[in-house]
């Protein structure tokens, strides 16, 4: 073992001021992320109490069903303004110590004095993409089955007149649909050669059979359409396969947050081709998973052009300018989210926007820090 980690450090040119330097990076993280942790799940914990005391869940339950994939979801979500406060304090702290002139003053660049910064922030990236790619995603559908099951209301489908594509040529319509008992009303099904109408199904009910995975069609009536020839056809129950599921009904934003990469792409072209104008959500939730990573560097090498000077307001100075930029950084990426949900934003536009701007700061930062 030693000698795989001493044949690393010498394919990585690590230096002696590289591993004093690493250490405090990601022990700084590790610490200061297990406290936020503690403090999230105390204040969690609070606020269900009741919920699990009325609820039947067991500890075991709780604890594995719920509070394991609570907290790595939150560890998902806060590790990158874990790992800037992180950089902003030890590094604020070696400039105020008077160790950061010395390294540069001894002829070590300023860029090769972020190389180690860069180091754990590429370990810390590939952590990050690959959990948020595969790991989250499964925790966080657990988590939400959990919530459903013990302690949330169930959600009731607002939607109306709502239009499906199933397939190619083949269109749905649903006046209304009752998401508690899995139930649609005035429902019609179209089938399309070209632009011409050749099959019509309606019905006044449709009920999702949880059994046999199908959907049972009540008394229906279905046009067939052969040019100027047409047939009517009728019956009371009519059992059917379509493109269609209860959870296209179901809350949308339950399926944010928890389907993986693979999944985000079949979900993508899965909705472009019946058009439900959902895709940008799915799409952002993409850019989120491959972005994520860029925002560890960035907010890395904004964190130590920051603090790497040392100034009169000491560590806590640096420290409330980096959380300050840092929250400017995360409502940018919420705004530019529902400009692209809501305003018509083209999703590539709005996953790019912060990280280009927040990425030309940071290089306006490095280029006026002390060197």
């Amino acid at each position: 073992m030693k000698s795989l980690i001493k044949k690393i450090k010498l394919a990585l040119n690590i230096t002696k001021l590289d591993e004093y330097i690493i250490n405090k990076f990601l022990s700084t993280f590790f610490f200061t992320l297990a406290i936020f942790v503690i403090i999230i799940a105390v204040f969690d914990l609070t606020e269900k109490l009741d919920d699990f005391l009325k609820g039947s869940a067991t500890v075991t339950q709780i604890i594995f069903d719920y509070y394991i994939n609570f907290l790595l979801f939150i560890i998902s979500s806060l590790s990158p303004l874990i790992i800037f406060i992180a950089v902003i304090f030890f590094t604020a702290k070696m400039a105020n110590n008077t160790e950061i002139v010395p390294i540069l003053s001894s002829g070590v660049s300023y860029l090769r004095f972020l190389y180690p910064y860069f180091l754990c922030a590429a370990f810390l990236a590939i952590i990050s993409f690959v959990a948020n790619a595969y790991i989250i995603p499964p925790a966080t559908r657990t988590k939400i089955d959990f919530e459903h099951t013990y302690f949330k209301k169930n959600y009731e489908y607002k939607g109306r007149n709502k239009h499906f594509k199933l397939g190619n040529g083949t269109f749905a319509y649903l006046e209304s649909y009752t998401v508690r008992e899995n139930v649609g009303y005035r429902f019609s099904l179209e089938k399309f050669k070209g632009d011409t109408l050749y099959y019509k199904l309606m019905s006044n009910r449709i009920l999702w059979d949880s059994v046999k995975k199908v959907w049972k069609i009540d008394t229906y009536t279905i046009r067939h359409i052969d040019g100027l020839k047409e047939r009517m056809e009728s019956g009371n129950v009519l059992y059917m396969k379509m493109n269609l599921s209860p959870r296209d009904f179901q809350k949308q934003d339950d399926d944010r947050g928890s389907l993986t990469l693979p999944q985000l792409n079949k979900t993508i072209e899965f909705e472009k081709m019946r058009g439900t104008g959902n895709v940008s959500k799915y799409e952002m939730d993409r850019y989120r998973i491959l972005l994520t990573p860029l925002s560890v560097f960035i907010l890395t090498a904004m964190g130590v052009t920051l603090s790497s000077k040392k100034v009169r307001g000491g560590v806590g100075l640096a420290l409330g300018l980096g959380i300050g930029l840092c929250f400017l950084y995360i409502l940018l990426m919420q705004f530019t989210v529902i400009f692209s949900v809501q305003g018509g934003l083209p999703t590539y536009i709005s996953a790019w926007i912060p990280h280009i701007f927040f990425g030309s700061l940071a290089y306006y930062l490095y280029r006026i820090a002390p060197k």
